[in-house]
């Protein structure tokens, strides 16, 4: 029995060491075939979304150039592949891609059991629920007894389950493989109400017939910290993800911005803008990167603010306010280490 125990250690000692080789060197890999695999969703407005020519745009498509402009000093070097909420994990576990970036969130259990480190949080939200303005329901709490479409392998599912369950009040689930299929079904009269975090109920909604026919309920039932993942095991691989969007954040907080930041770094007396954009000291070269990764992640992609008022800004047909997510000193929370 103990030699079998022992052979059971040493096998699993052996199964992660080679899981942590798995997944070291990132960068080089990244570095050899020449571009990024991002993981996105496979159709969410203003975070991850192609058109008819292709072309990707959002704000969980811009972190992945944003890594792409900082190791490669060229945004456009990153490939796509649109995940369902099952495949997402899978595909980041098995090296399929380099970096999940697909309006996921961060729990304690995805972080802790699951093979993936999140990085940084892109987009504070939280979960809330659509209805049609016909209905004249004014609140979540008027839900008792109606059907409700969501998307499968998601928080969702599970804070919509505790939520009925907490207030007592029955309910029927309509659970789908894909959020287009929910909306679909929503759409559809399938059923009565949709549910999802709400940045993603405001970009479903611009894809309606008429959006101005559906609400979304004031109640706000759940944490959901959005941002990117990558594999566990690979430290310089996340600081370089979690790093690429701290830089933007400061950047907007510097008043630093893709139109400016050429002129910044020729003008600049300021020490901290100088480290920042690479003029002095070796922030890049602790990463494994060039001393201009910083500033061609800004002057490429831009800061925090540019990405944001670009892809959901309330300028933008998803329409979402800065709210929560302005930066600290301006009332939200978004806050990053500074670069010294």
């Amino acid at each position: 029995m103990k030699k079998n125990v022992s052979k059971l250690i040493s096998t699993a000692a052996v199964a992660m060491t080679v899981s942590a080789g798995a997944v070291a060197g990132t960068l080089d890999d990244v570095k050899s075939k020449g571009f990024i695999q991002c993981g996105v969703s496979q159709g969410v407005p203003g975070f991850s979304n192609v058109d008819d020519k292709g072309n990707w745009t959002g704000i969980d498509v811009d972190a992945c150039r944003a890594v792409a402009a900082a190791v490669f000093g060229d945004a456009q070097k990153v490939k796509f592949t649109p995940l369902s909420a099952k495949e997402r994990f899978t595909a980041l576990q098995s090296g399929e891609i380099d970096i999940l970036s697909r309006n996921t969130t961060w729990t304690y259990t995805r972080d802790s059991s699951l093979g993936i480190d999140f990085t940084a949080v892109n987009f504070y939200d939280g979960q809330g629920f659509m209805v049609r303005k016909d209905l004249g329901v004014n609140s979540a709490l008027e839900l008792g007894g109606a059907t409700v479409c969501t998307e499968q392998g998601t928080t969702t599912e599970l804070n919509m389950a505790d939520f009925f369950r907490k207030h007592q009040m029955e309910y029927v689930p309509v659970v789908v493989q894909k959020a287009d299929e929910a909306v679909a079904a929503y759409d559809s009269g399938r059923c009565d109400v949709f549910t999802t975090d709400k940045s993603g109920l405001a970009a479903h909604r611009s894809k309606l017939g008429t959006p101005s026919d559906h609400v979304i309920l004031p109640e706000t039932i759940s944490k959901e910290p959005l941002g990117p993942a990558v594999r566990h095991g690979d430290n310089q691989w996340k600081d370089i993800v979690t790093w690429s969007l701290f830089v933007q954040v400061n950047a907007e907080e510097l008043g630093i911005s893709s139109s400016n930041v050429a002129k910044v770094k020729k003008d600049s007396k300021d020490p901290g803008i100088n480290r920042l954009l690479g003029s002095e000291g070796n922030m890049g070269e602790q990463l494994g990167l060039s001393a201009d990764w910083a500033y061609n992640i800004i002057s490429l992609v831009g800061n925090y603010g540019e990405v944001f008022e670009t892809n959901i800004g309330p300028k933008t047909p998803v329409g979402l306010p800065r709210g929560v997510n302005n930066l600290w000193t301006e009332g939200g929370v978004m806050y990053a280490p500074p670069v010294r």
